[in-house]
Parts: C-alpha cells; sequence; structure tokens
C-alpha cells in the first residue's frame, strides 16, 4: 500500500526539508506545491492525504483551498491559526495549530519588553546621546509587582516561571480557569475586569480569534492602572489600534510594547501602523522578531512536521482547532 501524501505549500529551503523528511520519511510521500504548476499542481493537491502550511492563503489561492478533497488533516507551522480561512476549507478537515512552538524565545522577548519598559532603558539611552544625564529620576521595581498573562499556553507558562524568578506576583487567564502552574491567580475572561484593574504589566500570549478580536478596547483599556505595562506579543487585532493610541495619549505614565502589530507583511505583504503609535514616547515597538533566534524556525517545522506524523499513525495531534480558536 502506497504511503499517505504530505503536501508542503511553502517553499522550503534545504534544512527545512531536511528535518521534514527526517520526521516523515517512514510515514508519507511528500511533495512541494511551490515546485508544481498546472495540472500537476492540481494532481497534488487533490491527491494529498495531509498539508503542512506556513501561510495558507499565501500558498494556495481560493480555488485551489476546495481541491483537497482527500485531504483529512492541515498543520500549521505558525503558533497562530488566524490566517486559516476556514470557511473555504473542506469541513471534514481536522487543523492543528504549531502552538507552544516558539515559547522559549518569545517569553524571553516579552520579559524583555517588560523590563526595557520598566526601567526606562530606551529613554535613558536617547538622553545620554543628547548628553543629558537622567540619574536620579525613578524607574519602576518589579520585585512585589502584578503580572497578569492573558493566555496561558506555552508563552504564558515560560513567562509566568520568569516573573516568579523577578519575585512578581502572577496572575493569568485562560480557557478553563484551570492551570498546573503555581499561580496566585487563574481565572477565565469573565474575571478579565479585576485581572486589568489590578495588574502592573499585562502580558498577551493569548490566541486571536473571534472572542479575542478587539478584547482590549476604550473600556478594558480603561479598567487598567494609568501606570500599567501592556506587552503584545500575541496578535494585534486583540487590541483596538485607535483606542491604543488614544490611551496612550491620554495617559503618558502607560507604557505599551507592542511585537505584534496589525497589519504586518506576513499577511498584508506589508507593515503599515494606521495612527501616529510610533511617535509616542510611551510605545515601545519590535517588529514582530519574538520567536527569531537561531534554528528556531527549523525546530517549528521539525515539530509540526512530527504532528503530522502522529495524524497519519493513528494516534491524538497535538494542538487540534476546535470552533472556539476560528477566527473565520
Amino acid at each position: 500500500m502506497a504511503l499517505p501524501a504530505v503536501l508542503v505549500g511553502w517553499k522550503a529551503d534545504d534544512s527545512t526539508r531536511t528535518v521534514i523528511a527526517a520526521a516523515l520519511h517512514r510515514h508519507a510521500r511528500l511533495a512541494y506545491a511551490a515546485e508544481v504548476v498546472g495540472a500537476a499542481r492540481s494532481a497534488a493537491i487533490a491527491e494529498a492525504d495531509a498539508v503542512l502550511s506556513w501561510n495558507l492563503p499565501k500558498e494556495f489561492s481560493a480555488e485551489e483551498l476546495t481541491g483537497f478533497r482527500r485531504a483529512r488533516f492541515l498543520q500549521t507551522v505558525s503558533a497562530g491559526v488566524n490566517q486559516v480561512p476556514f470557511a473555504k476549507l473542506p469541513a471534514a478537515l481536522t487543523v492543528a495549530s504549531n502552538a507552544g512552538a516558539y515559547a522559549v524565545p518569545m517569553a524571553e522577548h516579552a520579559v524583555g519588553l517588560m523590563l526595557a519598559a520598566a526601567k526606562c532603558i530606551l529613554d535613558r539611552h536617547n538622553k545620554l546621546v543628547r548628553l543629558e544625564w537622567d540619574q536620579h529620576n525613578p524607574t519602576r521595581q518589579l520585585a512585589g509587582a502584578t503580572c497578569a498573562i492573558l493566555g496561558f499556553g506555552g508563552i504564558g507558562r515560560r513567562i509566568a516561571r520568569i516573573a516568579r524568578s523577578l519575585d512578581m506576583r502572577v496572575m493569568a487567564l485562560n480557557r478553563s480557569g484551570r492551570a498546573e502552574e503555581p499561580l496566585d491567580f487563574i481565572g477565565t475572561l469573565d474575571d478579565l475586569e479585576s485581572v486589568l484593574r489590578t495588574a502592573d504589566v499585562v502580558m498577551l500570549t493569548i490566541a486571536l480569534n473571534r472572542a479575542t478580536r478587539g478584547l482590549l478596547n476604550a473600556r478594558t483599556l480603561g479598567w487598567m492602572k494609568d501606570d500599567a505595562i501592556l506587552v503584545n506579543v500575541a496578535r494585534g487585532d486583540i487590541i483596538v489600534e485607535a483606542d491604543l493610541y488614544a490611551h496612550l495619549r491620554a495617559h503618558p505614565a502607560f507604557t505599551a510594547c507592542i511585537d505584534a502589530w496589525w497589519v504586518e507583511p506576513f499577511h498584508a505583504g506589508v507593515f503599515r501602523v494606521d495612527t501616529p503609535l510610533l511617535e509616542l514616547p510611551n510605545l515601545l515597538g519590535s517588529p514582530h522578531n519574538s520567536a527569531q533566534v537561531p534554528g528556531i524556525l527549523l525546530d517549528g517545522a521539525k515539530r509540526a512536521a512530527e504532528n503530522v506524523g502522529r495524524f497519519l499513525r493513528g494516534e491524538v495531534p497535538e494542538n487540534l482547532v476546535n470552533e472556539g480558536d476560528k477566527l473565520s
């Protein structure tokens, strides 16, 4: 009996191909969609039993997505699935994300932004460049402060461990309201107001879906402390951009640290900011590079391919997407 066919959607480099092949060589026949055109491409799509994808809408046209008639499993290499056009996919297709694959560097980056904001690193550096010696204007101590983590998956758990090592109190929200990590509080989004009112630092590591789009808006930002630090390493649309801009202008002691933006090259082809956020002194940004450390993309591809292998062997894959995870 022929091995199942796995179609890789993006143009993978040689190193990535090697790790995918190593994970699946006993379980699947690999094909790369970027290498075939015309009738051969249509055939590869129609014959695929599973699909391994980075950014599905950029890899396949809307018409091609309807051609996955045989496919039973779609695995994303990206941690999130907000880019997946679920409405255009066959209803029987099982989808899994790569949640947690990039947790270690992303947690470090999130904490780095928090520390830079609390200690006013960029401001003090810029003053030194101008030969201003701002030694006695105090910065913030994080020991004893409260860190709230919205979304308590792999990234959130890593942040919690680092925050506890800094002697911070840690609160978290997830879907179940339960966690195995030692926390000062664990709840659900029903507890959002009380958590935001309590927190000195708010970390966004929550998935973007129908329930979390615009979660932080004029009303909910208003629940936060006037001098709170907000760090977003999740997705831009969890925050309403215009409301964040207005809040930062009205609360100069409030700091937002943004790694995940609203219009980014990955999904839009360009980077754009629709408000003058980057002109504000209480905005600290990074170009969605929180996961970018050497070898991490290979690790992510390997982990995703191994999950495809689980499915093909009849095992239960990790990170299965349910209705509540979907944005579209």
